[in-house]
C-alpha cells in the first residue's frame, strides 16, 4: 500500500491561496500597500490576450495560467512561478479557474537595484546563463520561496510593519531567485557590459520610442553591438526580431488607446508610428484576429470575457 507523501510546498500553497482569497475578496485585481505587489483573481478561464509584462515575478498558488513565447507555451501554477527579466510582449491566458477554486496570483515587479545589490557582493555565487535562454521562464517553487511570500502577505494585516519588514522579505525573495541557475538570465541583464544587459538597453529603447522609425544599425549602436550580434541576442531573449518586437508594442499601444479614448483607427495608426493606415489595419488584424473597429467593439461588449491585462506599454501591466 502506497504511503501518502507529505509535500510542504502543497501546504504552503494552500496557505498562500487562502491569504490571497481573504485579501482580494470579490475583486479581480488589487493593488496593495506593499510597493509593486499586486493581487489577482479569475473565477473562469479567459481567452488568450496580448500583454506586455514588465520585469516581474508571478506566483500562482491556485489555478493555472499559460503564456506563449514564440512557438513555446509555458505553464505556471502552484508548482512553478513565472519570472520575466525584461519588458516582454506575450500572449497569455488563465487556463484553469472556477467559482469554487479561482485562479489566484500574486505579482511583484522586480527592482533591478536589489538585483545589483546582490551582484555587487563578492561572496554571491554566480551561474552563467544557459545559451539562448529566454528572458521569460518558469521556475520550480521551493518551501523557502513560498514561505517568504506567505510572510509578505501577512504584513498586509500589520501596515505599520510594512516599511520596515517588506524590503527585507523582498530581498529574501530575490535572493532565492538569484542564487540558482534559473536566475542567471536576470543576473546577466543586471550586469553592466554583459551582452544581455546591452540587449536589454536596446529593448528599453524600442519600448520608449516605439512610435519612431526603427533603424537596426542605430539600435545596435545603442546596445554597443554589431548588428548580427544584436539580432542573435535579441532573439534569444525575446523569441522575436527587433522589428517584430516593435510591431507588437505598437499594436498593443494602439489597441489600448482605442479602448480607453474612443479614437479612430486611422488616427491611432499614425500616433504609434505607422505611415499607412491600410498597413496598420492588416497587421492589427493579423495579430488580434480581426480589424480594429470590430475588435474594439467586441472587447467593449459586456458578454466578452475580460482581458487579463490590456495596457499601454508605458503603464504597469500584469
Amino acid at each position: 500500500m502506497a504511503k501518502n507523501t507529505y509535500r510542504p510546498e502543497q501546504a504552503l500553497n494552500r496557505e498562500l491561496a487562502a491569504k490571497v482569497a481573504r485579501l482580494i475578496g470579490s475583486e479581480e485585481k488589487q493593488a496593495t500597500a506593499i510597493h509593486r505587489l499586486t493581487l489577482h483573481q479569475r473565477t473562469a478561464p479567459t481567452a488568450a490576450c496580448h500583454v506586455t509584462y514588465e520585469p516581474c515575478v508571478i506566483v500562482v498558488p491556485q489555478g493555472r495560467k499559460e503564456v506563449q513565447l514564440g512557438a513555446d507555451t509555458l505553464t505556471y501554477d502552484s508548482s512553478r512561478y513565472l519570472l520575466t527579466s525584461i519588458d516582454m510582449p506575450a500572449v497569455t491566458r488563465v487556463a484553469e479557474a472556477s467559482e469554487a477554486e479561482p485562479c489566484l496570483a500574486i505579482s511583484l515587479k522586480i527592482d533591478i537595484a536589489i538585483v545589483r545589490e546582490f551582484l555587487s557582493r563578492e561572496e554571491f555565487h554566480r551561474f552563467e546563463p544557459p545559451a539562448d535562454s529566454p528572458a521569460l521562464s518558469t521556475v520550480s517553487v521551493t518551501t523557502g520561496f513560498l514561505s517568504a511570500w506567505c510572510r509578505m502577505l501577512d504584513l498586509l494585516s500589520t501596515p505599520g510593519d510594512i516599511p520596515f519588514l517588506s524590503p527585507l522579505i523582498e530581498r529574501e525573495i530575490m535572493y532565492r531567485i538569484l542564487r540558482g541557475p534559473e536566475g542567471a538570465r536576470l543576473r546577466a541583464i543586471a550586469t553592466l557590459g554583459d551582452p544581455s544587459h546591452r540587449t536589454a538597453k536596446a529593448i528599453a529603447w524600442i519600448k520608449g520610442n516605439y512610435g519612431k522609425p526603427l533603424r537596426v544599425k542605430e539600435l545596435a549602436d545603442v546596445a554597443g553591438m554589431a548588428v548580427t550580434t544584436l539580432h542573435h541576442h535579441f532573439r534569444a531573449l525575446t523569441a522575436m526580431s527587433p522589428l517584430q518586437y516593435q510591431k507588437q508594442i505598437r499594436l498593443q499601444a494602439a489597441r489600448a488607446r482605442m479602448l480607453a479614448d474612443d479614437v479612430d483607427a486611422a488616427t491611432v495608426a499614425f500616433e504609434v508610428g505607422y505611415e499607412s493606415a491600410s498597413q496598420f489595419n492588416r497587421e492589427y488584424s493579423r495579430l488580434f484576429g480581426q480589424p480594429p473597429i470590430r475588435d474594439v467593439r467586441k472587447l467593449r461588449s459586456p458578454s466578452v470575457l475580460r482581458l487579463e491585462s490590456l495596457v499601454q506599454p508605458n503603464q504597469v501591466p500584469q
